[in-house]
């Protein structure tokens, strides 16, 4: 085969694909501290903010909480940004 044809959309459906599996391992690691601390990201940073005793280990937990968080934000960008692509180019 001298040629292979790919579409446009195959290769954005593809990339899509990719993004949504990295989604799912972030969203049950999500899932594990808010099942964890049984509470929302928000509530338990509020939590943590008031607590009399400051707690390494929920502030530990809440910084890994919150990468979790902003890597979603940033996979979710990606697939809208596919979405929306118009030109691709293979590199």
């Amino acid at each position: 085969m001298k040629v292979l044809k790919i579409s446009k959309d195959e290769i954005k459906d593809y990339e899509k694909l990719k993004i949504i599996s990295q989604i799912a391992l972030i969203k049950s690691k999500i899932e594990l501290y808010e099942k964890r601390y049984k509470s929302t990201f928000k509530d338990f940073y509020n939590d943590i903010k008031k607590a009399e005793h400051e707690d390494l280990k929920k502030w530990d937990n809440f910084i890994e909480w919150k990468a979790h968080m902003e890597s979603l934000k940033d996979l979710e960008q990606k697939i809208k940004e596919i979405d929306n692509a118009e030109n691709i180019s293979i590199t």
